[in-house]
């Protein structure tokens, strides 16, 4: 998915930023990362709650295989294919991931960056 395809989809939420990031893109809101594009696929960041809601909804968990063979999960679940093609559905949900990564961004302090 590339970053127009990517706006269109959230044009009812609002400016979405991306930035390439690990082979895939980090989506953007107000200088604060609530999604990733990899594959071809949108994921929002979650919290507990809004995964099971979005799991119900049939959305998946981001995983990833590490060098080691270990599969790594992080809190980022699929956006449903229904959000794909209703624009104020994905932006609900993409409002909801900005509220949780603007949380989640506000409980842990910064790292220092590597010069």
């Amino acid at each position: 998915m590339d970053e127009a395809g990517i706006a269109d989809i959230f044009a009812a939420f609002g400016p979405v930023r991306c930035r390439r990031l690990f082979g895939g893109l980090g989506l953007y809101a107000d200088g604060v990362m609530f999604g990733l594009a990899v594959d071809g696929r949108i994921f929002l960041k979650t919290d507990p709650g809004f995964a099971a809601d979005l799991a119900a909804a049939g959305a998946e968990a981001f995983s990833y295989d590490r060098k080691d063979g270990r599969r790594v999960s992080l809190s980022y679940w699929s956006l449903p294919e229904a959000a794909l093609d209703d624009g104020e559905v994905a932006a609900a949900l993409a409002h909801r991931a900005l509220v949780i990564a603007r949380a989640a961004a506000a409980g842990s302090p910064r790292r220092p960056r590597l010069r």
